[in-house]
């Protein structure tokens, strides 16, 4: 049975938020709007599979980001040419 490592955030206390989208380099990135997790991945299925386990597999807790998405670990999540309240509008329109 292969083991794997548990979720790097206390996913069953709470639910991240977590935006998926690409890099301007082709990469495929996933980050948590907190800026405390995330990764780079060659496609989108590791990437979303990487995020629905940090999320303890919660898809209503994924947005995926049409414009270009830059890796920044240690900041509030943004995307190329927008502020971070684009990730807290994402997430109301989410919840709607």
């Amino acid at each position: 049975m292969k083991q794997t490592e548990p979720p790097s955030s206390n996913a069953r206390f709470k639910c991240p938020l977590f935006l998926i989208g690409k890099d301007s380099r082709g990469n495929w990135v996933v980050q948590d709007e907190a800026g405390s997790c995330g990764g780079l991945f060659i496609d989108r299925a590791q990437a979303l599979r990487f995020a629905m386990f940090e999320n303890g597999n919660r898809p209503q807790a994924v947005i995926m980001v049409p414009d270009v998405f830059e890796l920044g670990i240690g900041r509030t999540a943004t995307t190329a040419g927008h502020s971070p309240a684009t990730a807290a509008a994402a997430k109301e329109r989410q919840v709607a």
